[in-house]
């Protein structure tokens, strides 16, 4: 059986002499100090210096978001009329992984579903987007809202920090939302015959 083992193979190379004198000393630090490498140094510090600068002034500048970021959710109110578009079917607060969010209905006088309270913990809630992708009316939308910052969680998930205003949707402010969850602009198009007809 032969041994498949590589030799190593050792390079030897030859220190540098140290220095004996001081003078010698002197030559060696002045050699090292003023050598090419620190203007290259210098050269890139100024370059550096005088460049454009690319950092973002957070509290006044932002970053552009992906129409795809997933944030902090909108409930959206209808074009025309402002009215609220959920329709309290509860498939947002079914298909919830992590049970952030409780929908409370009841029976109004003109005995439709109307919604008594919408509640989303963002304490819990892991921006998945499953509640947008399943809400059959557009109503729950992923927003760009990041900054979510409070010093109690009972100021999490109130449905008036959700729910658009209503002058935006009056005054024609508000737009279509074509974010995260949202219907494509060709999906008219997508749309395939079933193949029985009744």
């Amino acid at each position: 059986m032969q041994n498949n083992k590589k030799e190593k193979i050792y390079r030897f190379v030859e220190a540098t002499s140290t220095p004996q004198s001081n003078g010698e000393y002197f030559t060696r630090s002045i050699r090292r100090a003023i050598g090419m490498d620190m203007f290259v140094g210098l050269w890139l510090t100024l370059k550096e210096f005088f460049s454009k600068p690319v950092t973002v002034n957070y509290p006044l500048e932002f970053q552009p978001l992906s129409p795809r970021y997933r944030a902090v959710h909108n409930l959206q109110r209808m074009l025309e009329s402002g009215s609220e578009r959920c329709i309290g079917c509860g498939l947002c607060e079914k298909i919830c992984t992590s049970n952030c969010i409780r929908i409370t209905t009841s029976v109004g006088q003109d005995d439709r579903k109307k919604i008594d309270d919408y509640t989303i913990n963002l304490g819990r809630c892991i921006y998945c987007g499953l509640c947008a992708e399943v809400c059959p009316e557009l109503a729950i939308v992923m927003g760009t809202r990041f900054e979510n910052v409070s010093e109690q969680r009972a100021h999490f998930g109130l449905k008036e920090d959700f729910l658009k205003d209503i002058e935006d949707a009056k005054f024609h402010r508000q737009s279509e939302f074509a974010g995260f969850g949202s219907i494509s602009p060709n999906a008219d198009k997508l749309i395939k015959k079933t193949p029985l007809e009744y």
